[in-house]
């Protein structure tokens, strides 16, 4: 069998992780200590988060949608094809060097996306991006870690706790869809997602498509007209 060779690696900004771009033969995968997050074998659920939420915001003339998180760009590709010749994308990574292997090592897999002139691509904290748009996209795509949790690090808790979930709600325009994509199910995230005002579809998908690999999670949760007021304690954090 072909050795698994390491290609690059680059470190999480605020955290002590380090993300290792590894090869095998055509294979590359993307591992965070002992965790893949990303493999170029398996693309079907990292699609589904696209084409999932293209379905659920139907025929939104000139959609403009959020990614969290480039990896080897399988869900850019997927919102490419699915939100129609008039959206717009912007690609929120955190990480400069995972944009750098995009174009460089990567570049095979990634074909013409990035240079697409409805792509955005920006270095930056997807937080951020949510926080300052108020009322701005159809669509949130998430998939920054390996579920609702801060694999990569810690400081990304804060997507999924309530407070950060209320802000995805006002980033959201009415009707506008938050999809998470998870290695597993999660009853405590499906159960702060209604509690921040969304409506909620847990969906299970193969990693590879078409019936087959693993079972992945990704939840479609459609933003409610006017979501709850944040609890006391998300609220004193949030001022903080």
């Amino acid at each position: 069998m072909i050795p698994w060779e390491k290609i690059d690696t680059a470190r999480v900004p605020d955290s002590d992780g380090e993300l290792r771009l590894m090869r095998r033969g055509q294979e590359f995968s993307i591992m965070l200590g002992a965790n893949e997050l990303m493999n170029s074998r398996l693309s079907g659920s990292e699609a589904a988060l696209a084409t999932l939420a293209a379905k659920q915001i139907g025929k939104v003339a000139g959609p403009q949608v959020l990614i969290g998180g480039l990896g080897m760009g399988f869900t850019l590709r997927a919102a490419l094809a699915v939100f129609g010749s008039k959206a717009q994308i912007v690609v929120a990574e955190l990480v400069p060097a995972v944009v750098a292997w995009a174009s460089g090592p990567l570049a095979g897999i990634f074909g013409d996306s990035l240079s697409d002139p409805r792509v955005d691509v920006q270095e930056v904290d997807v937080a951020q991006v949510i926080q300052s748009h108020p009322r701005a996209f159809d669509a949130i795509l998430l998939d920054v870690d390996n579920g609702p949790e801060g694999l990569t690090r810690k400081a990304n808790d804060a997507l999924y706790d309530a407070a950060g979930l209320q802000a995805a709600h006002t980033a959201l325009r009415p009707g506008g869809v938050l999809a998470v994509w998870s290695s597993g199910s999660n009853a405590g995230f499906s159960k702060r997602l209604r509690q921040a005002g969304y409506a909620v579809n847990e969906v299970a998908v193969r990693a590879v498509g078409k019936g087959v690999g693993a079972r992945h999670v990704i939840w479609i949760a459609t933003a409610e007209a006017t979501p709850p007021s944040p609890p006391r304690d998300a609220r004193a954090r949030r001022s903080r």
